[in-house]
């Protein structure tokens, strides 16, 4: 807005243009946005360091292990492409740490990529299949959870038709395994079908 068309009015307000515009003296919206970008890539950069931190910090150890070898690779958890230099040792990821010079991600990890050795080694990770029972998380076979899984969707099928199941995919995924999941769910017959990141 032009200066001649703003006219100084009592208090802490200007007219402009015929209206009255309170003007807050303490920050201006253009100070307000200077302060807002800056906390935001401070947060940013804070959190992409602690979570590289986690990830190199695997087992407490520093140096790398004896007869591992480096081994440059793609970030899989989304199509950008990322860098990540992956310390392999007998044949298994043991540690991450940034693609210095990857041309796509020049240096740096999302919060998904820092975090991405947690799916191989975190001691959360589920390994086989379990089913609660009376209470308390039991393991079972391939097949028997296979058979129970199958026959409980083709029951809902029957009974309510491939609309009533609802596929909701996780960000922990690879690029390949939402794609799957996408395909599932159009071959079950159902649109009805999203992923965690965009809820």
């Amino acid at each position: 807005m032009a200066r001649s068309k703003l006219r100084k009015s009592s208090g802490d307000s200007v007219v402009a243009a015929g209206r009255r515009v309170t003007l807050n003296p303490k920050v201006a919206r253009r100070s307000f946005l200077k302060i807002s970008a800056a906390t935001a890539a401070l947060t940013g950069v804070a959190m992409t360091s602690k979570m590289t931190r986690k990830a190199n910090a695997a087992a407490g150890k520093s140096s790398p292990y004896v007869g591992s070898e480096k081994v440059n690779t793609i970030c899989t958890y989304c199509s950008v492409g990322c860098g990540i230099e992956a310390e392999v040792h007998n044949g298994v990821w043991v540690r991450q740490d940034i693609a210095a010079d990857h041309p796509v991600s020049r240096g740096a990890h999302c919060c998904k990529g820092a975090g991405a050795i947690d799916m191989v080694t975190s001691p959360k990770r589920l390994k086989n299949p379990m089913k609660k029972v009376n209470g308390k998380w039991t393991n079972i076979t391939w097949d028997q959870a296979m058979n129970e899984i199958g026959d409980k969707l083709l029951a809902i099928r029957e009974k309510d038709g491939p609309d009533a199941l609802h596929f909701n995919g996780s960000a922990k995924v690879s690029t390949e395994m939402a794609y799957q999941h996408r395909k599932f769910a159009a071959f079950w017959g159902s649109n009805n079908v999203d992923h965690q990141a965009r809820i």
